[in-house]
C-alpha cells in the first residue's frame, strides 16, 4: 500500500497539469481507433480488388482439358428456353471438331416439362447431357443432392457451375473461367452480378451483391479465401471428393457454394477470374419481400464459417458501425479538455482521409465488376450499411430456415 501510495505521489508531480479521462475523450479515442480498422481494411484487402488487371481484352482464351458446366433444375424449363442457348454455344476449344466441354442438366423433381424439353435438345446438341432425380434426399434439402450427383457424374475432372436463371456474359464466359485452373490451383471465384433494372430494389440488390463480391474477392486476392457464389463457380472433382462433398453440412438448405468454399479453400488453392467475358447474370429479384427472404436463406450459412472468417467479417462490420455512431457521439460530445483546434483538424482529416481512400477504392472496384451506375450512390449505401448489419446480422443466427432453393 505504501509503495502505491508513493508511486501515485509520483505520478502526479509529473503529469500536475493533466485531466481526468472522460466519456467524450473515451468516445473520440474508439472513433479513431474504428477509423483506423475501416482504413487498414480499405488499403490492405479492398484495393487488391479495385487494382486488379485483367488479361488482354483482345485475346481469345484458351484452355488446355476439357470441362463440364453443371447446372441444377426444379421446374425451370421457363428459365432454360431462356438461358441453355447462351450455355451449349459457349466457344470453347475443340477436339476432332466437336466442343470439348459438355452441359449436364441435373433435373431435380421437376413437375414441369423441364427434361422433356432437355431431352429434346440432346439430339441436336451431342454435348448436352440429362440426369432426372425423382426422388428428394431424406435430411438433405436445398440443391446439395442433386449438385453433388452432377459432379459424381460430370465426365470431366474440372466443374464449372451456375443457375438455371443465370446467363454467361459472353460466348468465351466457360474458357475464361478455365482459365483460373493454373497449376496448384483448384478452385475458381467468379462474379455473379445482377441485371440492371430501374428502380431502387434493383440499386439496393445490385450493391449487396457488389459490396458482398469486394469482400470475398479482396480476401482471396489477399490469401484468405472464405466463400464463392454458386452462379459463377469452378473447382475440381477431386477437391469435392478429397472434402466428402456437402456432408459436413448436408442439413443445411444453403450453403452448396459458401460452406464448401469455406472448407475447402486455402491461400494456395484458389484464384479469380475477373474478366467482364466470364461475369454471369442474374435477374434480381422484383419486390423485397422476395430480396428479404433470399437474404435470410443466405445468411444463415455465416455462423458456420471458419473462426477466423468470422472475425475478420465481423471485425469490419462492427468498425463500419462503430465509424458512424462514434463519429455521430463525437461531434455532439467533442471532448472539452482537448484544444477545439486538434479536436476539429484530427477530426475532420480521419473523415476526410477514410472517404477520399474509400471514393477511390469503390469507385475502381465498380468499374473492375462493370457496376459504373452505381458509383453516385455509394456513399449513401455506406451510410445505409449500419442499418444493414444491425438488422441482418441477427437473422443469420436463427435456428430455423426455408428449405427452399437460394
Amino acid at each position: 500500500m505504501h509503495k502505491f501510495s508513493r508511486f501515485a505521489s509520483a505520478l502526479e508531480r509529473l503529469l500536475p497539469d493533466m485531466p481526468p479521462i472522460d466519456l467524450s475523450l473515451l468516445i473520440w479515442i474508439a472513433f479513431l481507433l474504428v477509423a483506423g480498422v475501416q482504413l487498414f481494411y480499405y488499403l490492405f484487402f479492398f484495393r487488391r480488388l479495385a487494382f486488379y488487371k485483367t488479361d488482354d481484352q483482345t485475346a481469345d482464351p484458351q484452355a488446355d482439358f476439357p470441362l463440364s458446366i453443371i447446372i441444377c433444375a426444379r421446374d425451370a424449363e421457363h428459365l432454360l428456353r431462356k438461358n441453355i442457348h447462351y450455355w451449349l454455344q459457349q466457344r470453347y476449344p475443340k477436339t476432332d471438331g466437336a466442343p470439348n466441354y459438355e452441359l449436364l442438366i441435373v433435373d431435380h423433381c421437376s413437375e414441369d416439362d423441364t427434361a422433356r424439353y432437355v431431352h429434346e435438345l440432346t439430339g441436336a446438341y451431342p454435348h448436352l447431357r440429362l440426369i432426372r432425380l425423382y426422388q428428394q434426399a431424406k435430411g438433405i434439402p436445398g440443391k446439395k443432392f442433386p449438385l453433388s450427383i452432377g459432379i459424381k457424374s460430370a465426365a470431366y475432372e474440372h466443374v464449372l457451375l451456375t443457375d438455371a436463371d443465370c446467363r454467361p456474359a459472353s460466348v468465351w464466359w466457360a474458357a475464361r473461367m478455365s482459365q483460373g485452373f493454373q497449376p496448384g490451383k483448384e478452385i475458381v471465384l467468379g462474379y455473379g452480378a445482377y441485371e440492371k433494372q430501374p428502380g431502387w430494389l434493383n440499386k439496393v440488390i445490385r450493391y449487396d451483391a457488389f459490396f458482398s463480391a469486394l469482400q470475398y474477392l479482396s480476401f482471396a486476392l489477399a490469401g484468405y479465401p472464405y466463400m464463392g457464389v454458386g452462379r459463377n463457380l469452378a473447382y475440381q472433382k477431386a477437391l469435392f471428393f478429397r472434402h466428402k462433398g456437402f456432408v459436413s453440412h448436408q442439413h443445411i438448405p444453403s450453403g452448396d457454394d459458401d460452406l464448401f468454399v469455406n472448407q475447402a479453400a486455402n491461400r494456395h488453392n484458389v484464384a479469380v477470374m475477373l474478366h467482364p467475358d466470364a461475369f454471369t447474370y442474374t435477374p434480381a429479384r422484383n419486390s423485397w419481400k422476395l430480396w428479404w427472404m433470399q437474404k435470410k436463406r443466405h445468411l444463415t450459412t455465416g455462423k458456420y464459417y471458419r473462426r477466423s472468417d468470422q472475425l475478420r467479417l465481423g471485425l469490419y462490420a462492427t468498425s463500419h458501425i462503430g465509424f458512424y455512431v462514434l463519429l455521430l457521439l463525437t461531434l455532439l460530445l467533442p471532448p472539452a479538455h482537448l484544444p477545439s483546434v486538434w479536436f476539429w483538424s484530427i477530426t475532420l482529416g480521419v473523415v476526410l482521409c477514410r472517404w477520399m481512400i474509400q471514393h477511390i477504392i469503390l469507385r475502381k472496384s465498380m468499374q473492375v465488376l462493370q457496376e459504373h451506375d452505381l458509383k453516385p450512390y455509394y456513399l449513401l449505401f455506406d451510410i445505409a450499411y449500419c442499418l444493414y448489419y444491425l438488422i441482418f446480422t441477427p437473422l443469420a443466427f436463427k435456428r430455423k430456415v426455408s428449405s427452399q432453393w437460394s
